[in-house]
């Protein structure tokens, strides 16, 4: 059976600024077409704005290694296995800041020590069908001996731990379900995907 295309259209009847503060929450009125032809009823969705993200795994091609950070999240409130997650350093953009500056400012911030080369993983859309924002998601080279501590923006009362684990270890982690944090979780598949040409670009011996 054939895939009948139709245009691909957006109504916006009508926009409300519910609130404006760090984060910006926006009330639709709208319709979009349908696969099938014709419009879709009036919708109204509220879309939370809140800029968007980088994210980077920290990787030692040569110990094997990655550099994870566990902080509390007050989204993991409620969670049975706790509020502190185990996470890769990540941060939003800032005005006039790129993905990769971001990544490269982050990893001081929250691990202090710099990454030497990033390589480009994906970009996702985090929730689409609540928020706007977007991950911009890296693989970063790091010499793992200079990570370790405790790390964080004061007045952003960031407290972020640093483990330094082999990336097997890190891959028993998310197997057996301890990462929960999205942007680790496909970062780390993606390592294990790559590893080998990872290496390859930063001069290592598989």
């Amino acid at each position: 059976m054939s895939t009948i295309t139709v245009p691909k259209e957006i109504k916006i009847l009508e926009k409300t600024m519910c609130y404006e503060g760090f984060f910006k929450l926006v009330r639709y009125r709208l319709k979009h077409t349908l696969f099938a032809g014709g419009w879709s009823s009036e919708l109204v969705r509220e879309v939370l704005e809140r800029g968007h993200a980088a994210a980077i795994l920290p990787y030692d091609p040569i110990l094997d290694q990655v550099v994870m950070i566990e902080q509390f999240r007050p989204g993991a409130l409620d969670d049975a296995n706790g509020a502190w997650l185990w996470e890769i350093v990540a941060g939003i953009l800032e005005p006039g800041e790129s993905a990769s500056d971001v990544v490269y400012r982050e990893a001081i911030e929250e691990m202090g020590c710099p990454v030497s080369d990033i390589m480009p993983i994906c970009q996702f859309f985090v929730s689409p069908g609540s928020t706007t924002e977007t991950t911009a998601l890296f693989c970063g080279r790091v010499d793992a001996t200079q990570a370790a501590g405790i790390h964080g923006v004061a007045s952003e009362h960031e407290d972020i731990q640093v483990h330094l684990i082999s990336f097997s270890e890190a891959l028993d982690r998310l197997q057996s379900g301890k990462i929960r944090f999205a942007p680790a979780i496909i970062a780390l598949q993606w390592l294990a995907l790559h590893q080998k040409e990872v290496k390859a670009r930063w001069g290592v011996e598989s």
